[in-house]
């Protein structure tokens, strides 16, 4: 059992998303820290992959510029390991199956469990294929986080019945990145997963404004943001641990 489910259990959850190594794991640490001081509960930290397809072009070149930096996964288990010295909050991983396999699914989960991240998000994993990894995952207590997207339709109930986590309710088609209006309708979703499960729920892909992220949190129990995260960090590098900390405190005080 994961610690998860405590980011939702103050409220409506603000989950931002952020590349390891973009610009660099010190980098990272510091705005990790600052995101955790204004309020963030619950912090995706993204492995980064040379062929990222669920990512539009700003964390695309995040995962560029990390990759280019030469961060590995062994050096952010590392990382994550010092991290956790001072941060408490959950933190849960998203990358892609490819990083899972080449390190080794149960090397891989025993270094989640060992360093304390809770969840893994794998979007290039169909549902249908989650045995892959779901065995392993239990084994070391690391929740597989379902992902259901606008299309997913008659299989929402499915999804929802085995949920672990959280629900990352994705809410448009296409790859993640800013957008001026979303219009898949949240409010349906939400229903069928609460008819069938108790799971929280957080919608991600399109967020970047507070407005947004209030209207989604209505319906949902958090919201999840990264494009425009990343977007800052590629603006101010380095120096980018103050403003991301504004957005953050921002972001949560919209969904609160």
């Amino acid at each position: 059992m994961s610690d998860i489910a405590s980011a939702f259990s103050r409220g409506k959850a603000f989950i931002p998303f952020i590349t390891c190594g973009d610009p660099d794991l010190e980098t990272t640490g510091r705005i990790v820290r600052e995101m955790a001081a204004k309020g963030a509960d619950l912090i995706e930290l993204g492995i980064p992959f040379s062929d990222p397809t669920a990512e539009g072009p700003v964390i695309q070149a995040a995962n560029i510029r990390a990759l280019s930096g030469g961060v590995t996964t062994d050096k952010i288990f590392d990382f994550v390991a010092e991290l956790r010295r001072d941060v408490k909050i959950p933190l849960v991983f998203m990358t892609y199956a490819n990083v899972v396999f080449s390190y080794d699914p149960e090397r891989f989960m025993a270094r989640c469990c060992e360093t304390g991240v809770g969840g893994i998000i794998i979007p290039d994993l169909p549902f249908e294929e989650k045995d892959e990894f779901q065995p392993v995952c239990r084994q070391y207590g690391v929740d597989l986080i379902s992902l259901i997207a606008p299309t997913s339709a008659d299989r929402i109930a499915m999804i929802a019945k085995e949920a672990e986590g959280f629900i990352y309710i994705v809410s448009s088609l296409g790859v993640t990145g800013m957008r001026s209006e979303i219009t898949t309708d949240i409010s349906a979703i939400v229903s069928v997963i609460r008819e069938n499960m108790s799971v929280p729920c957080a919608v991600g892909f399109g967020i970047s404004t507070p407005e947004q992220a209030a209207k989604m949190s209505s319906f949902a129990d958090g919201v999840i943001v990264g494009s425009a995260i990343v977007k800052q960090i590629a603006e101010h590098g380095r120096d980018s641990a103050a403003p991301v900390g504004e957005f953050t405190a921002k972001m949560k005080a919209a969904v609160i």
